[in-house]
């Protein structure tokens, strides 16, 4: 693979890479399929099989890939690389090193600085994630997202398909707070006991300190980023978009401010549907642990989903 990629890259990705030893950068790992759309050779591969699918790719490598749904949040992660603020992204994929060639055409193209890159050939790649020490993990391999959460990692598994309109220049993710960023100790009450005891129990804890969920570290990263910029014109917009409503969010607010982490925009919505709030924000990706509400925020924003606490069990 080596061979591969040293001939294949361009060379001024190749010179503008991360240094692997840089300390304290940021790394995001994501599937081909989350990178771009290969909807139509997904379902060449589903359909007909491996040979099919690699026949596919190799007679049309010069093909160009349309962008995935994780293409915005890539693009400008990699605008925000600085020596002093590293930002590298691994490309991991269950393709062969020879049915990638149009991925990395395509990663070419597009003039994305990624030259790092594991092809399995089939393999699962979660066991990878920790090797490359990522921050976030983005597939579309559902188990993929469990086991990489299971082990610690940040991740989630995309929904829908396709590149979706976001703010032109900045980078904007929204986040749910129980079970990604948070743990999910409140929901756990509140789909076991029901809304009066979880509000009460909110109540009585209002100024007791959540416990952390698998996005804690993945934001606080981005809190690090964005405090190398002056606010008024910050490249990085975050939101916290949840179905609590007051009195519940005394303990959210009291919890980010003891994590020393500052959310831009947050909209405690009570129940109401987050799409149309998440249209507006311009979100490049939103991350939520429901099926319910990542169905809905996929038809207006890029959306992944955190298969983790017990809405997922």
């Amino acid at each position: 693979m080596a061979g591969l990629l040293s001939r294949k890259i361009p060379r001024k990705i190749m010179a503008d890479a991360v240094d692997p030893k840089a300390k304290n950068k940021l790394v995001i790992a994501i599937s081909s399929r989350a990178l771009f759309d290969l909807d139509e050779s997904h379902k060449i591969f589903k359909t007909h099989g491996v040979e099919a699918y690699a026949k596919h790719q190799e007679e049309n490598e010069d093909i160009i890939l349309p962008p995935g749904v994780g293409f915005s949040l890539v693009k400008k992660l990699l605008s925000l690389n600085t020596k002093k603020n590293p930002i590298d992204v691994i490309l991991l994929s269950r393709n062969s090193a020879d049915t990638g060639l149009r991925i990395f055409n395509s990663i070419e193209h597009y003039g994305l600085n990624i030259s790092r890159a594991a092809f399995t050939r089939g393999e699962s790649t979660h066991n990878l994630v920790g090797a490359f020490e990522a921050d976030l993990f983005l597939s579309s391999n559902y188990q993929d997202v469990q086991k990489a959460l299971e082990s610690g990692f940040a991740a989630a598994s995309i929904v829908g398909a396709g590149s979706k309109e976001s703010h032109e220049t900045q980078l904007r993710i929204a986040f749910d707070g129980d079970a990604v960023i948070f743990s999910d100790e409140a929901e756990k009450i509140y789909q076991e006991k029901g809304i009066d005891a979880f509000e009460e129990n909110e109540r009585i804890s209002a100024n007791v300190e959540l416990k952390a969920g698998p996005f804690k570290c993945f934001l606080k990263s981005l809190h690090k980023i964005q405090s190398a910029f002056p606010v008024e014109n910050n490249p990085i917009r975050t939101a916290l978009v949840t179905a609590r409503s007051a009195p519940s969010h005394k303990r959210v607010i009291h919890t980010m401010r003891e994590w020393g982490i500052r959310i831009d925009e947050s909209f405690f919505l009570g129940g109401l549907d987050k799409g149309i709030f998440l249209k507006e924000f311009g979100a490049d990706i939103f991350f939520d642990d429901q099926h319910s509400h990542c169905e809905s925020a996929s038809q207006y924003v890029p959306t992944g989903h955190v298969p983790n606490g017990i809405s997922n069990t």
